[in-house]
């Protein structure tokens, strides 16, 4: 087993920059290790966890096992009740487009499910939001587009409803 050498804490500024870019650069895994070396040194980083969080849902869309649990025990470690509700925000946000892209029966009243939470999360955002900070906003408008330009994503009651007239 090899055991990770620890970085200096004064290399953790430019650690969350690059954990950033190798997000931007689709290298979640890569993103994810940055952030728990910056962990390692200091457990409460918020920025480090902040950046972790999202590694971790990068690989929601490709369907790494416990990615959502795993993005969810970081969720717990945010101090900000904002951070907080933003983040369980863009968690249920990202489940519902791996729905979207999954080809099992019924993903698309998954997603129309987690769209719908992440929604309600950014709701609650909204009303803990700092001045000029609208992130929750432009994400709440992201998925209520996705919804709208979708008419096949729908709750349940209405696929029922629908397949009770199919078979009448």
């Amino acid at each position: 087993m090899f055991q990770p050498k620890p970085i200096s804490p004064a290399a953790i500024p430019g650690a969350i920059a690059k954990a950033e870019r190798y997000r931007l650069l689709n290298e979640p895994e890569a993103a994810e290790s940055i952030c728990l070396d910056v962990l390692e040194i200091e457990p409460r980083h918020q920025e480090a966890l902040i950046q972790l969080l999202l590694a971790r849902t990068d690989l929601i869309t490709r369907g790494i096992a416990g990615s959502v649990a795993e993005a969810r025990a970081v969720l717990q470690r945010l101090e900000d009740p904002y951070d907080r509700a933003y983040y369980a925000g863009i968690i249920d946000e990202r489940r519902g487009h791996a729905q979207l892209l999954s080809p099992s029966i019924g993903a698309t009243v998954l997603a129309y499910d987690w769209f719908r939470e992440a929604m309600a999360n950014y709701e609650r955002a909204i009303e803990l939001k700092p001045a000029g900070n609208d992130d929750a906003v432009l994400r709440w408008n992201t998925c209520a587009r996705v919804l709208n330009a979708h008419p096949e994503i729908t709750p349940i009651a209405d696929t029922e409803e629908h397949q009770v007239v199919l078979d009448d």
